[in-house]
């Protein structure tokens, strides 16, 4: 019996350890909503002239949030230019190479080295995995990408029930509290 292959995700032929920029999504664990309290998951996700949103990680996602703050630490020729922690995923821009504006002459670490480390810290500080298995990325190729890429990270987490990766789970919870009294 032939097992259904995997569809590769990476572009073909192309070394993900040349300096340049990257935009990386990463999925929880069956896209299970593990990164936010619950209270942020339903109360209205966007501006609310009473009750401005605010995101509020719950104690997995903080963790998600270091181990994604820790990558330069680990990888000095990485830069994390912007990121956001979702319910149920992350979105992170970074640059790889590169040291004062001039490009490093010595080899770099490839991005899937980069995000593996990072789930892995993770994982490791939640005590089980937390993760979807692999990671899709996008190699940033203009200014006018990287602004794009940036706008979306930043609004995302108010435009988060028109995201592809919003669940139907994630609408019932939403429309259970949301008749709640608070």
């Amino acid at each position: 019996m032939d097992l259904p292959r995997r569809r590769p995700n990476r572009l073909e032929r192309y070394d993900y350890s040349q300096p340049g920029c990257y935009f990386v999504t990463i999925c929880a664990r069956e896209r299970k909503s593990l990164f936010w309290d619950e209270i942020t998951s339903y109360m209205g996700v966007g501006a609310d002239i009473i009750r401005p949103w605010t995101e509020q990680l719950s104690p997995v996602g903080l963790l998600v949030k270091q181990a994604i703050e820790d990558i330069p630490v680990h990888y000095p020729n990485v830069s994390l230019e912007h990121y956001v922690v979702m319910p149920n995923h992350v979105h992170i821009l970074l640059s790889i190479g590169g040291d004062g504006g001039r490009m490093l002459s010595a080899p770099t670490t490839p991005l899937s080295t980069i995000v593996g480390q990072m789930k892995r810290a993770a994982s490791k500080a939640a005590g089980h995995s937390i993760w979807q298995k692999g990671y899709h990325d996008h190699i940033v190729r203009s200014d006018g990408d990287y602004l794009r890429i940036w706008d979306y990270i930043r609004t995302n987490p108010a435009k988060w029930r028109e995201d592809c990766y919003y669940t139907e789970t994630e609408d019932q919870l939403w429309q259970k509290k949301r008749t709640r009294p608070m």
